[in-house]
């Protein structure tokens, strides 16, 4: 048996640690649950709940199971928004009370970086990280960053990568590939995120190769 047998974490911590700038990071809603930012689940799930209670519906103890009992199918997230939100403008709207945070959230700590979110931003600090892609909607990233004194290249939309600063002179490159929640050109339906903008995918193609992918 070998030490470092089966102990993934720690040789990827050396790789990362000799290796700076070589690893680009992909954060996923995992990493805004913590902060109490709700998942896509969690969204679906209180649109249900709020669409129902508006026709008069009483309390549920399983919305998923009234929903499917109601329409024959599973809570569908991108069917929900088109159908309560008409254009990508109000479908960002919708999403808004979920993310952005109120007075009492502030007060109670929600919806602000988690200490993922800091450690990530010392990484980047340092130099060991250049590159993060993520697909979550919310600001908590640029906040943690920004909070070390690190000003990220912020791309999150097709138009936003036409001007933004080159990759190579950026000391971090965030992309936000789905968009960000204060933006009417977030992607937040199924046919919004079946094919990336053709320079997303040909950004993609050059992380990819030259960087190591953290997810």
């Amino acid at each position: 048996m070998t030490l470092l047998r089966d102990d993934v974490a720690t040789k990827l911590a050396f790789s990362v640690h000799e290796n700076k700038g070589v690893y680009a990071l992909l954060l996923g809603s995992g990493l805004s649950r913590s902060a109490q930012i709700p998942t896509g689940w969690e969204i679906t799930l209180d649109l249900v709940r709020r669409v129902a209670v508006a026709q008069g519906v009483a309390d549920q103890s399983d919305w998923a199971a009234w929903y499917r009992d109601k329409t024959g199918k599973d809570p569908s997230y991108s069917e929900l928004m088109k159908e309560i939100g008409s254009s990508p403008g109000e479908r960002r709207a919708l999403l808004h009370r979920y993310i952005e945070p109120s007075e009492e959230d502030l007060t109670e700590g929600r919806k602000l970086p988690t200490k993922a979110h800091h450690a990530i931003a010392q990484l980047v600090r340092s130099g060991h990280v250049r590159v993060i892609v993520t697909t979550n909607f919310d600001r908590l990233m640029e906040n943690a960053l920004r909070e070390l004194g690190v000003e990220p290249t912020v791309v999150s939309s097709a138009d936003a990568l036409s001007g933004a600063e080159p990759l190579t002179h950026s000391k971090c490159y965030l992309l936000k590939l789905h968009g960000d929640y204060k933006d009417a050109r977030i992607l937040n339906t199924d046919e919004e995120l079946s094919v990336y903008p053709e320079v997303y995918d040909r950004l993609l193609d050059r992380l990819f190769d030259e960087h190591g992918l953290v997810v």
